[in-house]
């Protein structure tokens, strides 16, 4: 059952979805973790990169509430929980504003992310566009005339921002080098980010049927959703078990204790019978996503 907003400002603190911030922070610290580990860790780096990418994370999910409402898929019929423009309490206009705001918000907080990390004018302008595709991935998810979220590639686009491009990116911000044993962390980052929006797709299926969003769940079915879901989770651990083997770095192995959070997860939404049941599992996912990074980095520092 929806649990109705009664507040502009519970409208709002929907429409942001704090519970999602945990998720976008964790390739963050992966990549700082293991900058650290290189003795090349700054701390203004990680600041401004936590900071952009929360501004864009929000930005993405005041786009999800507003594309969402305008193509159909957050009708009465949807069964998650209630989102802001739906409620009626925020205007399309008003959510159009905010998302005006937090792109211009991570917009100037990623050039100061660049210009603290590099001085050469290439990588500067590199970095510029990789931060302006992140904003219009952030944006385009489920807004605008054709949006890749109901294509079906959200889950390349979370793939890649919240794992490749995250880990990868925040570590050369630091070190201003590639190493190719971060590549297993970034991969591991972005099969656990893409299980939390495959558990996302999992609950709004119906919804989504009906509104025409192609998603994983709704192209194969909840049957093979769920297998999607755990082929993820056991390939994250798997590449976290080749990190551990190509660097020698075998106390990084303690993320492991994070496992059986995440096969709960994986099982609870096994079993799930509907949308409410399946929903709690999303924040649960994300957490424990962040828990296996701080596992990670201690063990890799240690």
């Amino acid at each position: 059952m929806k649990k109705e907003i009664t507040s502009k400002k519970e409208a709002w603190l929907h429409a942001v979805r704090l519970r999602t911030l945990p998720l976008a922070l964790a390739s963050i610290f992966a990549g700082s973790f293991l900058a650290a580990w290189q003795e090349a860790f700054r701390w203004e780096i990680l600041l401004l990169a936590a900071l952009t990418t929360i501004c864009l994370q929000i930005l993405s999910n005041l786009s999800n509430d507003y594309g969402d409402t305008v193509h159909g898929a957050d009708s009465a019929d949807r069964t998650g929980p209630v989102r802001a423009v739906q409620s009626g309490m925020i205007s399309l206009k008003e959510m159009k504003r905010a998302m005006y705001l937090f792109g211009i918000l991570a917009l100037v907080s990623g050039l100061l992310l660049v210009y603290s990390a590099v001085q050469d004018w290439k990588l500067f302008a590199l970095f510029l566009g990789l931060g302006l595709a992140a904003i219009w991935a952030a944006i385009t998810y489920t807004s605008g005339s054709n949006p890749y979220g109901y294509a079906g590639l959200g889950d390349i686009s979370v793939f890649i921002f919240f794992g490749l491009l995250g880990v990868l990116g925040t570590f050369f911000l630091h070190t201003l080098s590639f190493m190719t044993a971060s590549i297993w962390i970034g991969i591991s980052l972005g099969f656990f980010s893409t299980v939390v929006l495959n558990i996302n797709n999992i609950r709004d299926i119906e919804s989504d049927q009906k509104a025409g969003k192609k998603s994983i769940p709704v192209r194969f079915g909840r049957k093979s959703a769920v297998v999607y879901n755990w082929t993820l989770l056991i390939g994250g651990y798997v590449c976290l078990a080749v990190f551990a083997v190509s660097t020698g770095k075998y106390y990084s192995l303690a993320a492991l204790l994070a496992m059986p959070i995440m096969l709960k997860v994986g099982f609870g939404v096994q079993r799930a019978q509907s949308s409410a049941e399946t929903d709690p599992f999303l924040k649960r996912m994300a957490i424990s996503t962040l828990l296996w990074v701080m596992l990670f980095g201690i063990g890799l520092l240690f």
